[in-house]
């Protein structure tokens, strides 16, 4: 204890050190003197000096190691992944998804690719085959700036069955985050969107129960995709018959151009493939893609026409109302086929016709059908 530390008032013991001639030498060597038979000094450890510096590099080496795993950890902690969003499970199937509180919305639209899909790559104006959710994401509070919170709005995987997979014309889906987020995305994705408020529904936010400064968390499979304006694919296959109606190649993102021949219509429904595909056959169960025109047998005139529109149709093979024939006439078709349908007034528009469209109750429907493919379930 040092003269600072002790009580004021005591006076300092100062003890007495013993003489070194009164120590035995086993307890007390003076320093420079060995000490003959009786020295202490270190013995000797029996190995090699092979062993010995091997011995020495394994103490580096574990030292070096040792430093190395705690500059990693320091890295690690220092550049550690912050929160994310997640959405796990697999494609087409409703996804755990998981929104951190402590992951709050800042910046531009984002797109993260949970699984990333080998098909063909999204375009403005192509139609997906879809299953989604989507979610209000909000910044927290002034009390908690670092914090957020969310709440699923709507879940496509959710609806009934058959009702689950939803047809998106890209660049027309009423969310401009959405579509530009899809845009060079591929086929078999699974993607998630953070939309800022500007990219968002809009005004229509506000029916959703979204505020004027709330993001919206998209989770979208992309189960399919057909490019706009999509056609057959397949061979060729060559129709002799002059009495039906001639299938040529027509004007880009129109379709096939088709001339009625000047002669009566057959009396019995006709359907003849006129480009063969290759993919599998459809059935009765399928919701069938495609693209396709309709004309009038008695004057030519075209009535209906999915590329003028500028998007596939889709069409229940096992439906019952109305055309029977139409849907009867695709089933059993390979997808990328192109089909010729001539059908008379009941395997078609029945005796009332459809007046809107200028079709009589005697009136031919003549179809020409690209199978695109079946809608995915």
């Amino acid at each position: 204890m040092s003269e600072d530390d002790k009580p004021r008032g005591e006076r300092a013991v100062k003890a007495k050190l013993p003489n070194a001639k009164n120590i035995r030498s086993p307890e007390f060597t003076p320093h420079g003197i060995s000490g003959g038979s009786r020295s202490r000094g270190p013995r000797p450890s029996g190995k090699t000096a092979a062993q010995a510096k091997r011995q020495r590099r394994v103490t580096i080496a574990l030292v070096a190691v040792a430093v190395l795993a705690i500059a990693g950890g320091t890295t690690y902690y220092a550049t550690r992944p912050g929160p994310v969003i997640t959405a796990t499970g697999a494609l087409g199937q409703a996804p755990k998804v998981t929104i951190p509180k402590d992951l709050v919305p800042a910046g531009k639209l984002s797109v993260d690719t949970e699984i990333r899909g080998t098909g063909d790559k999204i375009a403005n104006g192509d139609t997906a085959m879809v299953k989604f959710a989507f979610y209000q994401w909000s910044k927290g509070t002034d009390e908690k700036a670092d914090e957020s919170t969310n709440k699923k709005l709507e879940s496509s995987w959710e609806r009934p069955a058959g009702q689950q997979v939803v047809t998106l014309t890209v660049g027309n889906s009423g969310v401009k985050g959405l579509d530009k987020g899809l845009v060079g995305q591929t086929a078999g994705s699974r993607l998630i969107l953070k939309v800022p408020p500007g990219d968002g529904f809009g005004q229509q936010g506000s029916q959703l129960g979204l505020a004027a400064n709330d993001w919206v968390v998209f989770v979208v499979d992309v189960l399919a995709n057909y490019a706009k304006n999509a056609e057959a694919s397949g061979t060729a296959k060559k129709l002799d018959d002059e009495d039906l109606p001639k299938v040529e190649a027509g004007e880009a993102g129109k379709g096939p151009k088709v001339t009625i021949p000047k002669v009566d219509p057959p009396s019995k429904m006709q359907v003849k493939t006129l480009i063969e595909g290759t993919g599998p056959e459809t059935t009765k169960d399928d919701t069938a893609v495609v693209n396709y025109k309709g004309l009038i047998w008695r004057d030519g005139k075209q009535f209906d026409s999915s590329w003028e529109k500028g998007q596939p149709a889709t069409f229940p093979l096992n439906s019952t109302e109305g055309m029977t024939g139409f849907f009867k006439g695709l089933q059993g078709q390979k997808v990328g086929s192109r089909v010729l349908l001539v059908l008379p007034p009941k395997d078609g528009y029945g005796k009332e016709g459809n007046p809107q469209a200028g079709i009589k109750g005697t009136d031919h429907a003549v179809f020409v059908v690209d199978i695109l493919g079946t809608m995915p379930k």
